[in-house]
C-alpha cells in the first residue's frame, strides 16, 4: 500500500508587499514547519524562492538560472522532499518534488538586486533582526534530501490560511479580478488529483506557483496548447480592463509592440527585419521603464539582468558561428599565402572576414559611429580587428601572431 502523502502548509513571513513562505532546516535530512516564535537557535530559516521572485517580472522559466547563480554563492539551495510530502500551493512536474529555498542572506541579495526601493525598505524593516541573529550562518549546501519532518504540530486549517492570505492581498492592493478563480482551481486540484497541469494552470492564481512548464509536458497536444493560449488571452484581457486607467503611455507602447509580434506569429509572418525593429523598440522602452523603477546603482552595467541575458545570447550565437568563420578565414589565407606581409587595411579585413553583427557590436562598444572622424576610425580599426581575431580563435595578422606568442609564453 502506498504511503500517505503529507501536505505541508508553509507559514508566510509577512513582509508588507509580499508573503514569503518559509520553513526551518534542522539538520541535513530533516526540517520543521512552525511559527517564528517556535524556532530554536540551531534551526536555519529558509525562504521559498518562488515567493521571492513572484511579482518581479522575471518569467518562471528563468527562475532556475537565478537560483543556480545564488546557489553557487551558498545563498540558495534545492530541497529535495521525500515523496511522502507535498508543498501546498506549488504545481510541480510529474516525478519532481524539489523546490528552491534561500537563506536570509540570500533573501537580502535578491531584494537588493531585483526589488524596487520601496520593497527593499520593506524587506529591511521586516528581516533585519533575523539577519543580525543569523549573521554567523555558513553557506548552504547546493541541495538537501529531506525525509523527516520534526515535531509535527496540529494541522493548520487551509481555509483559514486562504482567508488570511486574501485579506492581506485586499489590504495591500495586490488583488486582481481574474484571481476570483482561486477557490475553483484549488477545489479541482484537491478533488481530482489526476487533473493535468494544463487544466489547473489555466485557472491558477497568483497564490500558486506553476512549475509545470511546457518542456516537461511531453503529453501536451496542440489542442491543449491552444486552450492554454486562449485562456491566457482572456486572463490578460481581464487584467488590462482592471488596470487600463493606471497604465503609462510607455507601458501601452510595449504592450502594442508585443501584440504586433504575436500577430505576426499567428499569421506566420516570420520576417527578421520586422522582428528586429520590434525587439529594438521593446528593449529601449522597457529599459527606460525599469530605469525609473530601479535604484540608481542597480541600473549599472555591472548588475543589469537584461544586458547579461542579451550578452549571453549573443555570445552563444557567435560561438556557434565559429566553424563558418574559420572556413572563411582559411579560404582567405590560402588566397593570400604569397602576400601575408601585405594584407589589406584592417577595416577591409573586418568587413570581409567577420560577420556584420560582430563588427557593429564592437564599433558601437568602442564609440566608432559613422560620424566618428576618419583618423580615429583608422587608428581604432586595427584594435577592433585584433579583438575579433582573438575572440574567434583565428589569427590573421602578424601583430596577432606575435602578441599571441608573447601571451602564451607568459
Amino acid at each position: 500500500m502506498a504511503s500517505e502523502v503529507t501536505t505541508l502548509y508553509l507559514q508566510p513571513w509577512d513582509a508588507a508587499q509580499r508573503n514569503i513562505r518559509f520553513l526551518y532546516l534542522t539538520d541535513l535530512g530533516s526540517f520543521k514547519v512552525c511559527q517564528k516564535y517556535e524556532a530554536e537557535d540551531m534551526m536555519i530559516p529558509l525562504f521559498l524562492g518562488a515567493d521571492l521572485f513572484s511579482k518581479t517580472g522575471i518569467r518562471i522559466e528563468n527562475h532556475t538560472r537565478f537560483h543556480a547563480k545564488f546557489s553557487k554563492k551558498g545563498l540558495a539551495t534545492k530541497l529535495n522532499f521525500s515523496s511522502d510530502f507535498r508543498v501546498h500551493g506549488m504545481r510541480l512536474p510529474s516525478g519532481t518534488n524539489s523546490l528552491w529555498f534561500y537563506s536570509v542572506q540570500g533573501l537580502f541579495r535578491v531584494a537588493f538586486e531585483v526589488y524596487s526601493k520601496q520593497e527593499q525598505l520593506s524587506v529591511l524593516e521586516t528581516f533585519q533582526d533575523l539577519w543580525k541573529s543569523r549573521i554567523n550562518d555558513g553557506p548552504l549546501n547546493p541541495s538537501y534530501d529531506l525525509s523527516v519532518q520534526l515535531n509535527i504540530s496540529e494541522p493548520c486549517n487551509p481555509i483559514e490560511m486562504h482567508n488570511q492570505d486574501w485579506m492581506h492581498r485586499l489590504q495591500t492592493g495586490t488583488y486582481a479580478a481574474q484571481n476570483s478563480y482561486v477557490l475553483e482551481s484549488e477545489t479541482i486540484a484537491e478533488s481530482n488529483p489526476g487533473t493535468p497541469c494544463w487544466a489547473i494552470s489555466s485557472i491558477s492564481s497568483t497564490v500558486d506557483h506553476n512549475y509545470c512548464s511546457l518542456e516537461n509536458g511531453d503529453s501536451l497536444n496542440p489542442s491543449l496548447l491552444s486552450y492554454r493560449v486562449t485562456q491566457k488571452i482572456k486572463s490578460l484581457d481581464n487584467l488590462f480592463q482592471s488596470y487600463a486607467k493606471d497604465m503609462r503611455n510607455e507601458q501601452n507602447e510595449v504592450i502594442l509592440l508585443l501584440l504586433d509580434h504575436i500577430e505576426q506569429y499567428v499569421n506566420q509572418e516570420f520576417n527578421e527585419n520586422k522582428l528586429a525593429d520590434i525587439v529594438l523598440q521593446i528593449l529601449n522602452t522597457t529599459y527606460n521603464l525599469t530605469k525609473d523603477q530601479t535604484p540608481g546603482d542597480m541600473n549599472s552595467v555591472y548588475n543589469s539582468c537584461l544586458l547579461s541575458t542579451i550578452g549571453s545570447w549573443l555570445g552563444q550565437q557567435f560561438n556557434v558561428a565559429n566553424a563558418c568563420i574559420s572556413k572563411q578565414i582559411e579560404g582567405f589565407k590560402l588566397s593570400h599565402i604569397d602576400r601575408i606581409t601585405d594584407l589589406p587595411p584592417a577595416e577591409e579585413l573586418v568587413s570581409q572576414l567577420f560577420p556584420e553583427s560582430m563588427k557593429i557590436l564592437l564599433m558601437n562598444w568602442m564609440g566608432l559611429s559613422d560620424a566618428t572622424a576618419v583618423w580615429k576610425r583608422h587608428s581604432e580599426y586595427p584594435i577592433l580587428l585584433l579583438i575579433l581575431e582573438f575572440a574567434n580563435h583565428n589569427l590573421i595578422t602578424g601583430v596577432a601572431h606575435v602578441l599571441y606568442s608573447s601571451l602564451i609564453c607568459k
